[in-house]
Parts: C-alpha cells; structure tokens; sequence
C-alpha cells in the first residue's frame, strides 16, 4: 500500500526544492556579473594600451563610458565602479601567471601578457574587499577561506581585522606561509589548528572590564556561532561542564568540542589571568581521561588547548614533554589587536 504524503511534508519539500533553486539562481547572477566586470576591466587596459598616455586619455575615456553605459543600463557605471573593473583586471590577470608584467607610470603604456580566465566564486563585494589587501599571498588566503568556509563579507571583514592570515603565518615556517597562499588553511596535525592568540572581541568584554572565568564561559557560549568561526575549521560543540569522576571526585572541564578533520576530542580549559604549571597538569589529567575512557578506537589522540590572558612560554615548554602534541597554552584578547604589529613581527621572522 502506498504511503500517503502528508500535505505539509509535501509542501515543505517543494518550498526547499524552490528555494535552493532560488540560490543557485543569485549565485549564478553573480558568478555572471563577476565576469562580466573583469571583461570590461579588461576591454578598458586594452584600449589604454593603444598608446594613449593613461593619466589623460584614460580619464577622459571612463568619464564618457560612464554616462553612455548609464543612460543605456542604468546604475552601477560609474566613473568609480568601472575604475574598480579595471583594477580587479589588473589585480586578477597578474595574479594568474607569475610571467604577466605591468608597467605603470604617467607616460608608461600597461602591458600585460596573456593570461587565463581566472576562477571567481565569491560575490563582487567581496572582490571590492579583495582587492584592497596589499599582500598578494594574503589576498589569496582570504580568498580561498571566503569560498571553503562560505563567509559573508562581514566575516571576511572580521577575519581580517582579526589578523588571521597573520596569526596564522606567525606559527609556520617559510614553507607553511607559502603554503597558507597557495592552499588556504590546510588541517593535518594539531598544531595546524592552533591560534596565538585567539580573538574574542564579539564578546564585549574590554580588557578593563572585570569579570570571572564563569563570564567568560557564558559569554562564549552566548555566541557560540561566533568562537566556532574563531576556533576554525570542522569544530562542533559536545558540551560545558562537563563532568569526570576519578576515584569518587569530580572535575568540570569548561568546554569539549569535536573536531571532524582531526578527527578528535578538543577540551578547552579557561583562564582570565596568567597560566601556572598546575593549570598545564590539570589540562594533562583531562586530556589523559578523554584519551582512556571517551574516546573511540577510530578516533585520534585528544587534543587540550588552555586559553588564558596571559601567558610564559617557558613555563609551558619545560612543564610539558619535549615531544609534545597534545597540550597546548594560547592567549585570548577581547579586543581587536594591533595588525600592524602582527605584520612587523612576521616581517620580522
């Protein structure tokens, strides 16, 4: 006998077949309209390159694009937006072949060597952002986290903010750096994971404000959405305090979560002030007691991260194992850092 489909089950699914189709439908118009920008972009270097003297001709020439493409296809042409065409042009057919060249003064014509159509998968608005990063490796970073991680304009705003490509760079080699350009953030081990520091300004707790570990917890979890995008990639969230009993004692650990990549159990212990060596020992005997006891055959060793305002790294590398990959000490800020500093620091290195 046939099962009946309810109504409302029916419905449900065509209004998700509708929608998705209304998604692909956006994403497609502006996959479209990316393209088409760059092919202006890349009409308008080419008529500079007829040896017409860029600073003169090549204003005069945008102006009147400008008021024909506006009185023809409405907004959207001006003299600025179709100055932004032909920059991503410029910064994209470069970007593509490390051969391409681009002379550029006031009496230099452009000249640009063949190239192929790049790959756009993110929205205009986000190329708009793009294109300001002076760093091609980092522009290229963003890039590919924007489409792996699906992020708004306002998270690829808050990342680079945040100073992730540089926080991320500070902790690899030269290797490791190129390949953050090359391939985004790649997850192997665990230490690929980590963060120092870590940037929690979506809590609205400034550094002057006085509040207790319990805060900081509660305030995590108030968004939660938000220290999942911080922590990275394949983080879910298992539980807070929760709760291991050795020998008819128990133990709180303030946050568990499951990292799908790794494939492991990460637990996160809190502390608003600066890391002491029994903090490190009790992170091990957490760590120790998910390794023995929660976790499965086919899952991989636990990983502990202890966040804390403030930190001696010498202190963390004697109290723990010189082979160690398990444990580790990270700071958190509540406020944005000081990029510039990030960037002198791996200048630096």
């Amino acid at each position: 006998m046939t099962k009946e489909i309810a109504p409302e089950n029916l419905y449900s699914r065509i209004a998700g077949l509708l929608q998705a189709a209304k998604q692909n439908v956006v994403r497609a118009v502006n996959q479209t309209m990316v393209y088409t920008y760059y092919e202006i972009g890349r009409m308008i270097v080419e008529d500079e390159q007829q040896g017409k003297e860029r600073a003169e001709y090549g204003k005069q020439v945008l102006k009147e694009l400008s008021k024909r493409l506006t009185k023809e296809f409405g907004k959207g042409f001006s003299e600025r937006n179709l100055e932004q065409m032909r920059q991503f042009y410029l910064t994209y057919s470069i970007s593509q072949k490390s051969s391409a060249k681009l002379h550029e003064s006031e009496n230099e014509m452009i000249t640009i060597s063949a190239t192929p159509l790049p790959k756009f998968n993110l929205s205009w608005s986000h190329y708009l952002k793009l294109m300001r990063f002076e760093n091609p490796g980092e522009r290229r970073f963003y890039e590919i986290e924007c489409a792996t991680g699906n992020w708004s304009l306002k998270e690829l705003q808050r990342q680079f903010n945040s100073a992730l490509y540089e926080r991320l760079a500070l902790s690899r080699d030269k290797e490791g750096v190129k390949q953050l350009a090359e391939k985004g953030q790649i997850i192997e081990k665990p230490t690929d994971l980590l963060k120092d520091p870590y940037v929690l300004e979506f809590l609205d707790l400034p550094d002057h404000h006085k509040y207790s570990e319990s805060d900081l917890e509660q305030a995590l979890i108030d968004k939660l959405e938000h220290f999942l995008l911080e922590l990275g990639k394949g983080f879910t969230f298992a539980g807070r305090q929760v709760r291991i009993t050795i020998d008819e004692k128990h133990y709180k650990v303030d946050l568990v979560f499951f990292n799908r990549i790794l494939k492991c159990f990460v637990v996160i212990d809190l502390k608003i002030g600066e890391l002491a060596h029994q903090d490190i020992g009790q992170m091990q005997m957490y760590v120790n007691y998910h390794d023995r006891f929660v976790r499965l055959p086919d899952e991989n060793k636990t990983i502990g991260i202890i966040l804390c305002k403030d930190k001696s790294q010498t202190l963390v590398e004697i109290t723990l194992p010189e082979n160690n990959d398990q444990i580790f000490a990270s700071r958190y800020n509540t406020v944005l850092p000081d990029k510039q500093e990030f960037i002198q620091l791996l200048d630096q290195g």
